[in-house]
C-alpha cells in the first residue's frame, strides 16, 4: 500500500468534486476556487495577446469553458489513477501476470470513467471493486453534469446578447435614446420597452450569478456587448431623472425599477470581476437633448446631480473597461 499515491489520489478526487459542484450548481456568483483561477488567468492572457485584435478575446469564452471541462476530465482521471496506484494488487491483468504499469492503470482509469466496459484488467478484491464501482459513478456524474452545464451557459449567453440587442435597438447612445423617443410632450412610448429590458436585465443578472463564467463571453459586435449597451441604458435613465425636466420624465416607478435592476446587475458583477474605475465618466451632453426640443434643467443643476451617482457611473466605466471597450458617450466600439 503506497499512502502518498492514495493522499494525492483522494485530494484530486475533492478537488474535481468540489470544484464541480460549485461551478455548476452554485447560484450566489462564484465560480469554484480552481475554475475562477482558469477564468482570471485565461482572459488576462488573451487581453494581452490580443493587441489591436478585438476578436481574439471572442475566444476567451469558449476556450474557458473548453479548459474548464479538461481540467475536470484531468483531475477526476489522475485522481482515480494515484489512487488504484495506492494499492500495490488492485488490478488484475486478465491476460498476462505480472506487474500493472501506469500506463495500464490510465488505461483501466479512462474505459472505466467513461463507461467503455470491460478492458484487460479487473479489480483485486472487494474495496477495489467498490472503487471501480464509483469510477465508473463519477464518469456518468461528469458526463451527465457538464452537457448540463455547457447547454445551460450557452442559453445564458444567447440570453445575454439578446438583452444587448434589445437595448441597442433604442439607439446607440444615451441621448440618442431620448431624442428617438420624445414626442414633444413626454416619453411614455419609452415605458413599454423599458419595462421589457428590465425584465430581461433580472435574467441576466440570474444568469451571471449562477454561471460566471458568462463574463468572460466577449463579442467585437458592440450592439451585442451588454456591457456597454447597459451603460447606455443607466445613462439613459440618469439623464430621465436629472436632466430632464420633472414634468416631462416617465413615472418615478419605471424608472426606479430600471436603475434597480441595473444596480443588482453592477452588483453581481462587482463581487467578482469589477472595480469601479479611478475616474469619473465623462457627462452626457445636454445641449443635444435641448437641441432636439426636449426641455432640460441647468448644466448647473445637472453637474450637482451627477455627484449623486459618481460612484455608480465610476462603477460602470469600470464594467467597460473589464471588458476591453471604451465608454460609449465617446467611442464607437
Amino acid at each position: 500500500m503506497n499512502l502518498l499515491y492514495l493522499v494525492v489520489g483522494v485530494i484530486f478526487l475533492l478537488l474535481t468534486v468540489v470544484d464541480m459542484l460549485w461551478t455548476t450548481l452554485w447560484v450566489e456568483g462564484e465560480a469554484g476556487p480552481l475554475t475562477s483561477r482558469l477564468m482570471s488567468s485565461t482572459w488576462t492572457i488573451l487581453e494581452k495577446v490580443s493587441g489591436e485584435r478585438p476578436r481574439v478575446l471572442s475566444l476567451s469564452g469558449p476556450l474557458i469553458l473548453v479548459l474548464g471541462l479538461t481540467m475536470w476530465i484531468a483531475l477526476l482521471w489522475g485522481g482515480w489513477t494515484f489512487l488504484f496506484a495506492g494499492g500495490e494488487e488492485s488490478l488484475l491483468d486478465t491476460r498476462n501476470t505480472g506487474p500493472i504499469s501506469w500506463t495500464e492503470r490510465v488505461y483501466f482509469v479512462g474505459y472505466t470513467v467513461f463507461t467503455m466496459g470491460n478492458g484487460d484488467f479487473t479489480p483485486n478484491g472487494g474495496i477495489w471493486r467498490i472503487a471501480t464501482a464509483l469510477t465508473t459513478a463519477s464518469g456518468m456524474f461528469f458526463v451527465t453534469l457538464s452537457v448540463t452545464y455547457v447547454l445551460n451557459v450557452l442559453s445564458a449567453v444567447t440570453q445575454k446578447r439578446s438583452l444587448a440587442g434589445s437595448i441597442h435597438g433604442l439607439g446607440e447612445q444615451s441621448t440618442e435614446i431620448l431624442e428617438t423617443s420624445w414626442d414633444a410632450d413626454s416619453f411614455q412610448g419609452l415605458e413599454v420597452p423599458l419595462n421589457l429590458i428590465v425584465n430581461e436585465l433580472d435574467t441576466l443578472t440570474a444568469n451571471h450569478k449562477a454561471y460566471p463564467i458568462l463574463h468572460y463571453f466577449f463579442t467585437p459586435e458592440r450592439s451585442q456587448a451588454p456591457t456597454t449597451n447597459v451603460t447606455v441604458l443607466d445613462e439613459t435613465l440618469t439623464l430621465l431623472q436629472f436632466g430632464v425636466e420633472p414634468e416631462h420624465r416617465p413615472s418615478e416607478p419605471t424608472i426606479t425599477q430600471a436603475r434597480s435592476s441595473v444596480q443588482s446587475y453592477l452588483d453581481t458583477l462587482e463581487s467578482e470581476f469589477v472595480g469601479p474605475a479611478s475616474q469619473s465618466p465623462p457627462a452626457p451632453d445636454l445641449e443635444q437633448l435641448r437641441d432636439s426640443g426636449i426641455p432640460t434643467v441647468s448644466d448647473e443643476e445637472f453637474t450637482n446631480s451627477l455627484v449623486e451617482v459618481d460612484d455608480r457611473r465610476r462603477l460602470l466605466l469600470g464594467l467597460v473597461e473589464s471588458d476591453a471597450r471604451s465608454w460609449p458617450n465617446t467611442d464607437s466600439q
